[in-house]
């Protein structure tokens, strides 16, 4: 989870009031740096005192995760036009195949470059990431990877 992610989430919470943030993850291939509990302790300790949000591990799609909680709508951010060209893609799926919308935000503007890829990719070089990450999780990754 990066900062990108957190404005996403305070963009919903503004909008509908309140927000199911589903940590996905997919049984059949690895979780990535950290496992589907830990994703979610860690966006608990992320979004703090802020009310109307709830974090829950799905392991379907992302579509089943928001049917399975009563959401009508999906939220996704966007940063540029080339995420605008998958997520369309996504949304018109997920509609056809059950109904629930899709809506998009952008990221603050300030916030546009950040990618978790990238984030890993500068942690795993043992380099801060306090300016793209919310506490709890640069502490997780330099507790992953080490950090200056």
């Amino acid at each position: 989870m990066h900062l990108g992610h957190l404005d996403v989430v305070d963009q919903a919470i503004d909008i509908f009031g309140d927000v199911v943030v589903a940590v996905m993850h997919n049984p059949s291939k690895p979780s990535g740096l950290f496992d589907p509990d830990e994703r979610v302790a860690l966006a608990v300790e992320s979004f703090g005192a802020r009310t109307g949000v709830r974090v829950e591990a799905f392991g379907a799609l992302a579509v089943d995760a928001a049917q399975s909680v009563g959401a009508e709508i999906i939220v996704k951010g966007l940063r540029n036009g080339g995420d605008f060209e998958i997520e369309q893609q996504m949304a018109h799926n997920n509609i056809a195949l059950t109904g629930v919308r899709t809506v998009f935000v952008p990221c603050r503007a300030d916030l546009s470059h950040i990618s978790s890829r990238f984030v890993r990719e500068i942690a795993s070089a043992g380099r801060s990431v306090e300016h793209l990450v919310p506490p709890p999780v640069a502490a997780a990754l330099a507790g992953r990877f080490g950090g200056r």
